[in-house]
């Protein structure tokens, strides 16, 4: 088997390429290319590790034929086209917390610089004079700080605050009321963090939502003289209001390491406005940040391209190189009953369920629900996986529901896939024998043992003599050799169902043969 091909096309600290080779993977180290020459190289890499520079767009990705991963050394992933890396199955990750503490430690020291006036305090020292009279800071002990998100960064930044002896207030709608707790800051909504906050902090990512979160209404609702820090996204703060604002008073001192547009024009209107300090994006750089997410990067591609473990990605479920191995059986049998109910059921399909019971209900779900549905989703395209199977069900519609027993029936770990019909529920049920090797233990309420795979013929007949003898020459007559039977009844001389195993495909003119043998009710070539 050959080892999964990588593509570094940004640099990055040099031990990244080595703990791909120590993983198991080959690595090029190709960077600075425009992006014609990278759209000519990508096919043939299964992982591609970039930082800020290289963009991945639409183009790009539709070039890279064989790539699984894309690895983004960093928080920002402005430059990845994340939805349409997912349509198209390919896993994005980021290093959300290689980069956490450098990134918190500048917004702190973008603080301090607008309390104490340090930059503009500093050039006009070193040009010959000494205003000492003409700085007059504010000490930041007793202030309130109100953060803007009170994620990663966002907590670290929280910390140090308090360390300084400040007031923190938060608005996170993901922020529970325990966290903020365990923060020991104060959870408000946004008008209340504006009108509290002496200092203002933003930590969270450009969205539809957060797009000029504040904005030039909402700044000139917040509390007069506030100071406004920003190391996390260009395009949070309105810049041209942010002007305005400087300039009345309104906004005492502003603070940006990232712009809407980067970089920005030489004549940009905010340079030279008095009260405004800026950095070229230097949140994440420090040594020590560059080396962490370069690492972390290196480590989680290579974890996903040898082991299959998911961490920190953007599109699917995260599934750590430990827990890989143990629900990789689990995610094969999940395929294959979301494909067996995908074939088996007609109609336009609209709610699906996944049932976990046993020892299945301990495990994380979410893998396994995509890996039913990546089976599921196989009705629609040849072009589906676990990463954009998810994506696709919901672009159709489909009522995905997730459910978890406490209880252990007859077997000891259970999986259970229903889809709603126009007929009613149709249900398929599988479990593992030696936690190992996946089988099929129910179809449509009717007990049966079997393995899915290859080519297969599902047949509900009558349950009388002879049935089996009448298929199999049959079969025998087209030459299709039979591999495995499978046989279930819901009663003697009740409906039966026959679930063989062949070592071909069945051919349509079989298949509509087999629908007029005597007691047949249902014909169906199946491929797994």
């Amino acid at each position: 088997m050959s080892k999964p091909k990588v593509l570094i096309s940004d640099k990055m600290d040099p031990n990244a390429a080595k703990i791909f080779e120590e993983r198991g993977c080959d690595v090029d180290v190709i960077t600075g290319e425009t992006p014609e020459e990278l759209k000519a190289r990508i096919a043939d890499y299964d992982g591609l590790a970039i930082r800020s520079s290289t963009k991945v767009t639409a183009e790009i990705i539709d070039a890279a034929t064989n790539l699984k991963v894309i690895g983004r050394a960093g928080i920002g992933v402005d430059n990845v086209d994340i939805p349409y890396a997912s349509s198209k199955g390919v896993v994005v990750m980021n290093t959300p917390f290689g980069n956490s503490i450098t990134t918190a430690e500048h917004a702190i020291a973008l603080m301090m610089a607008l309390a104490r006036q340090i930059p503009e305090a500093n050039d006009q020292t070193q040009a010959g004079k000494w205003p000492k009279s003409a700085f007059m800071g504010v000490e930041v002990t007793g202030k309130t700080l109100g953060l803007i998100g009170a994620g990663n960064i966002g907590s670290i930044v929280a910390s140090r605050a308090l360390g300084l002896r400040m007031k923190v207030v938060a608005y996170d709608p993901f922020l529970t009321e325990d966290r903020a707790i365990e923060l020991g800051v104060e959870k408000a909504d946004l008008d209340t963090l504006l009108s509290k906050a002496d200092f203002i902090s933003l930590h969270t990512p450009l969205t539809d939502q957060t797009r000029n979160i504040l904005s030039r209404e909402r700044m000139e609702a917040a509390k007069p003289g506030v100071r406004i820090v920003n190391c996390a996204r260009g395009g949070l703060v309105d810049e041209a209001a942010l002007k305005d604002l400087l300039e009345s008073g309104q906004v005492a001192g502003a603070a940006l390491d990232v712009f809407e547009t980067e970089p920005p024009a030489p004549d940009h209107p905010l340079f030279g406005t008095k009260n405004f300090i800026c950095t070229p994006h230097l949140g994440a750089s420090t040594t020590e940040a560059q080396v962490n997410v370069a690492l972390q990067v290196a480590e989680q591609m290579a974890d996903y391209l040898v082991n299959g473990g998911v961490t920190n990605a953007l599109n699917m479920p995260s599934l750590s190189a430990e827990e890989a191995p143990k629900l990789r059986p689990y995610m094969a049998l999940a395929e294959n009953l979301g494909s067996l109910v995908s074939q088996l059921a007609h109609g336009n399909l609209t709610q699906i369920s996944i049932e976990r019971e046993g020892a299945a209900a301990d495990l994380q779900g979410k893998p396994i629900t995509a890996a039913v549905l990546a089976g599921f989703m196989r009705r629609y395209s040849d072009s589906v996986n676990m990463v954009n199977a998810p994506y696709m069900a919901k672009d159709r519609g489909l009522d995905v529901r997730e459910v978890r027993h406490d209880r252990e029936g007859v077997y000891h770990t259970l999986l259970r896939v229903t889809v709603a019909t126009s007929q009613g529920d149709r249900s398929v049920a599988g479990t593992l024998f030696g936690n190992e090797a996946p089988r099929l233990v129910e179809i449509f309420g009717v007990g049966i043992e079997a393995e899915l795979a290859g080519h297969m013929l599902y047949i509900v007949n009558e349950d009388a003599p002879g049935f089996i003898g009448r298929i199999g020459t049959l079969l025998g007559e087209n030459g299709i050799n039979i591999g495995t039977f499978h046989l279930g009844r819901r009663e003697a001389g009740g409906e039966a169902v026959l679930l063989l195993s062949v070592d071909q495909p069945i051919p349509p003119e079989v298949e509509r043969k087999a629908c007029e043998l005597e007691g047949v009710k249902v014909v169906k070539a199946l491929s797994f």
